[in-house]
Parts: C-alpha cells; structure tokens; sequence
C-alpha cells in the first residue's frame, strides 16, 4: 500500500505525473545504474585498463540482464546501498566477462552517476512542460494586453492594469525560470568518478582517461575534479525546482483569489463536478490552484533540506547524502505536478472581462484619484489639486456618490475643467500607463 501522496493509487496524478514518476521510479534507478556500469566497462576496455573482450561483453550485454528486485532489496536493507548487490547479479549473469564489472569504482560513482542521469531526463519533462506554460501565459497577455482591470496592493484596490499585464509579469518568470534550466545543465550534468576517496588511484596512470571515456559514454560532462562531497550542481538542480514550483504558486494563489465569489474575474476551467463541494451545489472551487499552491510548499522545504545536505563531512558523507534520496525526487515529481495543473488552468482560463469592468467601477472613480489629481495639477497648481481631489474623495466615499459628480459640483474646479475632461480622468481605462507596452516588450523578448 502507498504511504505518500505521490505513490497513493488515489492521490498520485493529482500531486505528480506519470512520466516523471517513471523517471525517478525503481525501474528507471535500476537501468541508470546499470548503464553506468556498461559505460564505466566500455570506457576502460578503450583505454586497455580492462581485457577489450570483457569490456564489449559487459557494455553489450548488461542492459539484457534481468535484475531482481527482490534480491537487490535484501542486499539494499544490508549493506545500506543497493550497488553491491547489483554488481553480484551482473557478475553472475555475465560469465568470465563478470569479473570486470565495477572494476576501480565505489558505489557513490554508480549511484551519483545514475541519479545525474535520471535528472537529465527530468529536466527534459520540466522544459518541455515550463514551454507549454509560457505558450499557454503569451496567449493571454497577448489577448489581454488591453483588458483594463484593478491592480490591488494589500488586497486593497490600487491602480487599473490590465490583465494582460498580470499575465505578463508571470510570464517573464517563467522565462526566467526557462533560462536557469539551461543554465543549470553544464553544473548538473556531470558524471562522477573517484573510487573510494575521490582520488582514482584504484584505476592507476589512465585514471582520468578513463574519466572522460566514461563521461562520453553517457554524453554527460567531465568534470575537472571529484565531486562526491561538493553536490552544488544538483543542489542548485532542486532550488531552480523550488523557483519554478514558487512562480505557479504563485499563479495559483492569484487565480484563488479572483475565483472568489466577490471578485469573480477569472476562472479554471470547467468540467463536470469539477470542484464541486459534496454539500454545496453552488461551489466550484479552485482545485488545480489549491495543489500549484500546496506543491510550491513542498518543494521549497525539499530545497532547504538540499541545502542542508550540501554540508557533508570529509570525503564521503555519513548521512546528508540520503537527503537527497528523499528531497530530490519528490521535487521534480511535484514540480512536474504543479506544472501539469498550471497548463491545464491557463490553456482553458475563463476570463470575465465584464465583471474586471464593474469591479474596476464599483470605486466609483476612486481608484484613479492619482490620474485626476495629475490632471487637474496643471491648472490649479499640484498641491491645490491634490487637497480638493482629497476632500472629493471623503464626500464620495461618505454620501456614496461617483468622484465625477463630487468633482463636477465642485466649483474651484468646474470652473477651471470640464465635465468631459473630469469624466475621461475618471475613467480607469485611461489610465493604465505602461502596462500595454510592457506586455508588448515581455513577447517581443521571448520572440527574439
């Protein structure tokens, strides 16, 4: 029976995703493993630190062995690892050839190997999914680039934007996000090999040869040094998760509150029960948002542990190394989740124009004080205008009248401005500022 979220028959496609499961599933972890055995064979054999003969045998024929499972669990709950017990059954199974396998390395080479080739591969499933979103946030800045709406501040309304605006803003974090996946690549994507204290001396003169034969074979870098006890590269892995999982949280936490009832501007797609209370007919709650919102979470303390990690002691670490058995994995898995749920929100977001309209109205032209305050500065002097644009402001908001009509009634400034001016300062609509154009400039980017 499953005991988490991300393994539970019932929870599972609701946190994560199927693919990613399959990347950091006991299957895929097992054939990383094993491919890096294969390569660590092929890249010795052409440099002659192993018979060429065995070296072919064993990078042929490892990925046909059959692994069980259940013999390669009892070795785990052991030893503490599961590579010695991989390397029996590999021995076993390949005959004379056997004797060669894991020649020079120690389980940290296998493991760490393997575990940079899982990530390649999960890295490959977020930037895919990263590009879907922003396709998915470029289509509704684009189409919203003029949809006036209130912009709030302390959940206050503030200043009109528009929505496009808004969509823009989460879409050049996303972009962000996508330019730190190809950067992480280079430091994350790094083969390990050392030998039991970093040093390869178990593998003598050609040591380094076989280094960066064994790197080729998985079309993984090089790297310069040992890096079992400087795990940078995969840290920064997580924390760039935790960035990618913290912006759709908080896409998701923006469309919860313009879902509630008061607001009503936006909305997740709809679908059959969708949502649905077992209680209330009338609900139609945010779900995808609720679980962008809840996996940022997760992902954020799997970062911190991952940080945490980062301290290990001397040349091979007695504990920080198995944080990351649990933090690394859940973090893609999650962040693969939240993604999921993000494109299925922002493809099929319901915008409802109308009613960013009437709650951008329902001030009563309050909400664009400033606009008039500027515009009338001109003819009454800065500060005049910003003291009888107050006072306007007390009397509308005290006898519930529009600051048009106060500002109309006014004679200080009725006599200096007309009604057709004061109506069009009035007018959220005329102010939005640079919002447009900075819509234009955030997709003229990415085209680029």
């Amino acid at each position: 029976m499953a005991s988490t979220v991300i393994d539970s028959g019932i929870f599972r496609d609701v946190f994560g995703t199927a693919d990613m499961r399959r990347v950091f599933d006991d299957a895929n972890a097992i054939a990383c493993w094993v491919r890096a055995e294969a390569a660590l064979a092929a890249a010795q054999g052409a440099v002659g630190l192993i018979p060429a003969d065995a070296a072919r045998r064993i990078a042929e024929g490892a990925a046909a062995v059959a692994i069980d499972p259940v013999g390669l669990k009892r070795d785990a709950e052991n030893v503490g690892y599961p590579i010695l017990g991989l390397v029996r059954q590999l021995s076993a199974a390949l005959g004379d050839a056997g004797r060669f396998v894991h020649w020079g390395a120690t389980t940290q080479d296998i493991m760490d190997t393997g575990v940079v080739l899982q990530v390649r591969e999960g890295l490959a499933l977020i930037e895919r999914d990263v590009a879907a979103v922003s396709v998915a946030l470029a289509t509704l800045a684009a189409s919203h680039r003029d949809t006036p709406m209130a912009g709030r501040t302390h959940l206050q309304q503030a200043l009109p934007i528009t929505f496009g605006h808004k969509a823009a803003i989460w879409l050049a974090a996303m972009d962000r996000n996508a330019e730190r996946l190809a950067e992480i690549k280079p430091r994350a994507l790094v083969a390990q090999l050392g030998g039991a204290a970093g040093t390869l001396a178990s593998m003598g003169p050609k040591a380094l040869e076989v280094r960066g034969a064994f790197a080729r074979e998985l079309g993984l870098a090089e790297p310069a040094i040992t890096w079992h006890v400087a795990r940078d590269g995969l840290v920064e892995t997580v924390q760039v998760l935790a960035l990618i999982a913290g912006t759709l949280g908080k896409i998701g936490f923006d469309i919860m509150l313009m879902m509630a009832t008061e607001i009503g501007e936006a909305f997740e797609p709809f679908a059959d029960h969708r949502g649905a209370s077992s209680t209330m007919p009338q609900k139609r709650n945010p779900i995808s948002s609720e679980v962008m919102v809840a996996n940022a979470k997760a992902v954020r303390q799997h970062a911190g542990a991952m940080l945490d990690a980062l301290q290990q002691d001397f040349e091979r670490a007695t504990g920080p190394w198995h944080v990351e058995w649990l933090a690394l994995p859940e973090s893609f898995v999650l962040t693969a989740g939240a993604l999921n749920h993000a494109k299925f929100v922002l493809e099929g977001l319901v915008v409802d124009e109308a009613r960013m309209r009437r709650n951008l109205d329902s001030t009563g032209g309050l909400i664009v004080a400033e606009a008039v305050m500027m515009g009338l500065a001109p003819a009454l002097g800065r500060q005049t205008a910003h003291d009888l644009v107050y006072k306007a402001c007390r009397a509308a908001l005290e006898g519930g009248r529009t600051l048009l009509d106060v500002l109309s009634a006014t004679p200080e400034i009725a006599s200096r401005v007309e009604r057709a001016r004061l109506a069009e300062l009035c007018d959220p609509a005329n102010y939005l500022g640079s919002a447009p154009a900075m819509v234009d400039r955030v997709l003229r980017e990415r085209r680029r």
